[in-house]
This record gives structure tokens, sequence and C-alpha cells, in this order.
């Protein structure tokens, strides 16, 4: 069973930044796609950021969008969310997730088929992103 580990999280200051890091527990793990979801508490997971490896075409939440950046290596199974311009409201449980490599056709993005949890397969356990005043 393929885990997902992520790193990366701690304490940071409003304006400032920190690099959260996800990697694949299996050598040759591969993914149609990877990305980034938090949890604040007393509110529901939701969607910051994805990436489809075969055109590294991204979709960024609005509450996030000029702020943070998805990269990552497929062949690797790492992914990274650089996080720059931090806001309180940044503050939540950062969770890295990867859906199945699969066979498509055609290049068409469809933006829902990443935004929503139920599309991907694999989850990390969370890491703590804390961004004070």
């Amino acid at each position: 069973q393929v885990q997902l580990v992520e790193s990366g999280g701690g304490l940071a200051q409003a304006g400032g930044s920190l690099r959260l890091s996800c990697a694949a527990s299996e050598r040759t793990f591969s993914s149609s796609a990877m990305g980034w979801f938090r949890q604040a508490p007393g509110k529901e997971r939701e969607f910051v950021t994805a990436v489809r490896w075969r055109d590294g075409i991204t979709v960024y939440a609005d509450s996030v969008k000029g702020r943070f950046t998805i990269s990552g290596d497929n062949a690797k199974g790492t992914v990274y969310l650089q996080m720059n311009s931090l806001k309180p409201e940044d503050t939540a449980v950062y969770y890295c997730a990867a859906q199945r490599a699969t066979v498509t056709i055609g290049s068409y993005f469809r933006g829902s088929d990443y935004t929503n949890t139920s599309r991907y397969d694999y989850w990390g356990q969370g890491t703590q992103v804390t961004v004070s005043p």
C-alpha cells in the first residue's frame, strides 16, 4: 500500500514563507496528478492546488493564487508546495494527495477532476501550518 508523507510544516509569521514536501513510500510510485488540500479547525477539507503530470497543467484555489506554487517530480513520486505571503487564514493541516496513474485520451483539462477530494486515491497524514498575525 502506497503511503504519502508530508513534511515542512511549521510556524510562520504573516507575510512569511514555508515550503511543504510530499513523498511516496514506494520508489516506483507514479500518479496521474497530485494535489494539496487543507483543513482548518471546524471547517471542511478544502482544495488548495493540484498538478496534472502529463502536461504540467496546474490549478489553484482563488484564495492562494499568486501566493502558492505547486511543483514536483512524478518520476520520484514527490510534490512540493511553496507558500509565500502567508496569511493567518492559511493556518490549517495540509494534506498531500495523489490520483492513480491512468490511461487517458485527449488533453482537455477539467478542473473539477482535481478539486474534489473524492477523485484522489492516496492521502498523507497531514502537516500543520500555523501562521501568526
